[in-house]
């Protein structure tokens, strides 16, 4: 499970100083270079720093606790292949087994990420090393034949009683808990996270993440945002931290991704090794919400109502009142009464385009003022292929010292018309505020030929040049652009004319009017070949694009001889 800023497993010297040793053989001899680094943070002894340059978006887990145990320092040694039948025969160290559904989830969501972003790079054993860290590979593989749970595994309530404080967000429908979240299932996403990063990951219609392959694939795209490249040290780094920002969870998520990337073997559901220390005193993972309820205290005793003194003397003095509980002090977000627009411009972009404009909101109090820190959720919606840079549809950002969350520039995709993009408040109810954006056709304001060869044919015959035009838009390329292309009768009448060039269609026939053309990667356009009927004369082609762009071309049809030969004389007369 994940881990809260500032708490680790606190067991005593031996074992802090057995787990501090573990880790630096585990530098040493499995990931040189990686887990050990601080990267100029300090870690003391009893207390795991936040790491201050971790991703701004929402924490994956809202830094409930999690596992501690380090793996062996030995490495797994499975058998190098399995036998004919396909029967595995691996079997190395106990530590490097994972049960059969729980890897079989991971290897999904590796090959779904592989296709849909494959710069993002992610192993599999990654996704095994969170989920180790996080539930014990599902409480050693307790699932079913779907993959889904026996039971659900829960983090402790985030009430800010020595861990963050996050008020309940899904009406208890994933944790049960309708006053504060609480982390849910194997990879121990928290409502609110889960609300906006679920994945289906075996295509049954629903986003579970109580079910391995949900969990396992939202945890792959929630570790492929923002771009990141996971082979890259910096972005791995980055991804894991925004998982949960501790520096020694970074350390023990990396000891278990190299020990599991030098080799492992499938083990039988139900009989994976369960990881037995926490970083919240090492106590057992919750199963149902009633576990996770505050003990109720003992009540206090009542004074007797007429204490008496020795001898009939007068009562003693009366017993002082119990303190009163402490109260949890408002937070940042706790302040919060409504959003307000931050100045955003008109948001219009055209097709494939990047927005020029920015959303932003701000945060206030009932009397106006800023709130700084308060984390915005801006989610995408409606019938559109638009995103965040970065391919997400959701993203997070704190509000600023003047109260103000500006979202992450948005970019259209390919589907035109108008989306909505939604802020909201994380950890509190408050009224949404709407943006409505437009995505507008692709489009170019300039079209010009390519070449300024006189395009001639004889009667009958066919033009030697196909037309080729390039389409701009304020000077750049103009690409993808919808075209239409007619022979016309003149330039006052851009009716369809009835004679002269044409076009062919898929059986022959002549055609002069060609819809659905579009520019290519490079804005140009290359027309199908022109053939000439037996009229002569100069005719015109007009060629116009979304956006407005025309062009017209002029195509002359004259006989073969009679652009070289003087004109014949009149014959003499009959006498």
């Amino acid at each position: 499970m994940a881990a809260h800023f500032g708490r680790r497993l606190r067991k005593g010297a031996a074992t802090t100083a057995v787990a501090a040793a573990a880790v630096a053989a585990l530098s040493a001899s499995q990931a040189p270079g990686t887990p050990g680094e601080d990267h100029g943070r300090q870690t003391t002894a009893g207390a795991a720093t936040p790491v201050p340059d971790a991703a701004s978006d929402d924490n994956a887990t809202g830094n409930s606790p999690y596992y501690t145990d380090l793996p062996p320092l030995n490495s797994p040694n499975p058998s190098p292949s399995p036998s004919a039948t396909g029967t595995p025969v691996a079997q190395g160290d106990a530590e490097a087994g994972i049960p059969a559904t729980v890897l079989d989830a991971y290897k999904k969501a590796e090959a779904e990420l592989r296709s849909s972003k494959p710069g993002c790079n992610l192993p599999w054993q990654l996704l095994a090393a969170i989920g180790k860290v996080e539930s014990g590979q599902a409480e050693g593989g307790r699932v079913d034949a779907g993959g889904t749970t026996i039971g659900r595994i829960l983090g402790p309530a985030l009430d800010g009683n020595g861990f963050a404080l996050i008020k309940d967000t899904d009406h208890g429908a994933y944790d049960g808990n309708t006053r504060y979240d609480q982390a849910v299932g194997p990879m121990q996403f928290i409502p609110s996270t889960w609300a906006w990063a679920g994945r289906d990951g075996n295509g049954d219609g629903t986003k579970d993440p109580n079910n391995v392959y949900d969990a396992a694939l939202a945890a792959g795209h929630y570790l492929c945002r923002n771009g990141w490249d996971l082979s890259r040290e910096g972005d791995l780094h980055s991804a894991i931290l925004s998982y949960n920002n501790s520096q020694d969870y970074l350390n023990t998520v990396l000891s278990w991704l190299e020990y599991y990337r030098k080799g492992t073997h499938s083990v039988p559901d139900g009989t994976g090794s369960v990881p037995t220390h926490r970083s919240d005193d090492g106590s057992p993972h919750t199963d149902s919400p009633k576990h996770t309820k505050t003990p109720k205290t003992k009540p206090h005793p009542k004074p007797d109502p007429k204490p008496s003194t020795p001898g009939g003397g007068s009562p003693g003095p009366t017993p002082p009142k119990p303190p009163a509980p402490p109260t949890t002090p408002p937070t940042n977000t706790d302040t919060v009464d409504h959003l307000a627009d931050a100045d955003t411009a008109k948001l219009t972009a055209m097709a494939g385009h990047a927005f020029d404009q920015r959303i932003g909101t701000r945060a206030v109090t009932k009397s106006g003022k800023p709130v700084a820190k308060v984390r915005i959720r801006f989610t995408i919606s409606g019938d559109t292929d638009a995103t965040f840079t970065g391919g997400e549809t959701v993203a997070t950002v704190a509000t600023d010292a003047q109260g103000v969350a500006l979202a992450p520039a948005l970019q259209a995709g390919e589907k035109t018309g108008d989306f909505k993009v939604t802020a909201t408040v994380v950890g509190r109810s408050v009224k949404a505020l709407g943006y409505t954006a437009t995505v507008t056709p692709r489009a170019a304001d300039t079209l010009t030929r390519t070449s300024d060869t006189p395009l001639t044919c004889t009667p009958g015959g066919e033009f030697a040049d196909q037309v080729q035009l390039k389409a701009t838009y304020k000077g750049a390329v103009a690409d993808k652009v919808a075209a239409t292309a007619t022979l016309i009768k003149s330039d006052t009448d851009a009716t369809e004319n009835d004679k002269g060039p044409y076009f062919k269609d898929a059986d022959g026939k002549p055609v002069r009017t060609l819809t659905g053309l579009q520019t290519d990667a490079k804005g140009l356009l290359t027309l199908p070949k022109l053939y000439a009927d037996d009229a002569t004369g100069t005719f015109l082609l007009r060629i116009t694009t979304t956006g407005g762009a025309t062009l017209t071309v002029e195509l002359k049809v004259a006989a073969a001889d009679s652009t070289t030969s003087p004109s014949p004389s009149p014959s003499p007369s009959a006498s």
